[in-house]
């Protein structure tokens, strides 16, 4: 297994324009995710990296929604999302939209998105699936130099496993873009029989993951220890051989 810190700084695209077929991805993002925002709710939506910015959100119960990232043109807050400046415990959902393969240590994203998440928030993750037909693009040679296919893709389950260790609960693991996502790509072509095949019995192998994760807290309550004091010591009272003696005699 290959290590998750990047050994040159990753090229991070501004817009989804900038990838393959961005507009496809961005929108099969956001037909998996309408059905989520509905059943979030909260004060704060924070939205980490510029592509998580691009991304519509309809019918989300959470009206104040802010994008932070280096630069952008829907930045509202300009930083870095692996030194988010944000308060400890701050927001209820973050959404890091294919941010971890683009970035220099994605374990640390997520632990900064930990850090600001409240109890019982929620972290919504996409990505490329390296166990795909975009993942196999990444073993051509003439592919390997080009965005997105030179940075390092992370499987869903490797993902997950860095969830649990920090005490996400997964509540949903989905996928989606059955597609190499080379060349032209529209939604019609997606509808073709290969396409509905895949998803239909091959699920797992779709381009694109969406996961989505619950910061589980469990309360510790300090127990104080019953403190028992040592029982005083009190002799018995035993009468005595001559006092019994001369009960009997009488």
């Amino acid at each position: 297994m290959k290590p998750a810190l990047a050994f040159r700084q990753p090229h991070y695209p501004r817009s989804w324009q900038a990838l393959p077929n961005g507009e496809v991805i961005k929108k099969a993002i956001e037909q998996e995710l309408a059905l989520w925002w509905p059943k979030f709710f909260g004060y704060h939506l924070v939205k980490l990296g510029a592509l998580s910015s691009e991304l519509e959100i309809a019918d989300c119960t959470i009206n104040h929604q802010v994008n932070i990232s280096v630069k952008s043109d829907l930045t509202n807050v300009v930083g870095e999302i692996d030194d988010l400046p944000l308060q400890e415990h701050s927001v209820d959902v973050c959404l890091l939209s294919h941010a971890l393969e683009f970035s220099l240590d994605p374990h640390h994203v997520i632990r900064e998105a930990n850090r600001v998440l409240i109890p019982n928030g929620y972290l919504v993750l996409t990505g490329f699936n390296p166990l795909s037909l975009v993942g196999l693009n990444r073993l051509l040679p003439y592919r390997r130099s080009k965005t997105p296919w030179n940075e390092h893709f992370f499987s869903p389950m490797r993902i997950k496993d860095w969830l649990h260790l920090m005490g996400f609960e997964i509540l949903a693991d989905q996928r989606c873009l059955h597609s190499s996502l080379t060349g032209e790509v529209s939604f019609e072509s997606l509808q073709s029989k290969w396409h509905n095949f895949a998803k239909d019995y091959l699920p797992a192998l779709g381009s694109v993951y969406v996961i989505i994760a619950k910061k589980r807290v469990l309360p510790l309550t300090p127990i104080k220890p019953k403190w028992q004091l040592r029982p005083e010591f009190r002799p018995v009272k035993v009468n005595s051989l001559r006092s019994n003696k001369s009960k009997v005699s009488k």
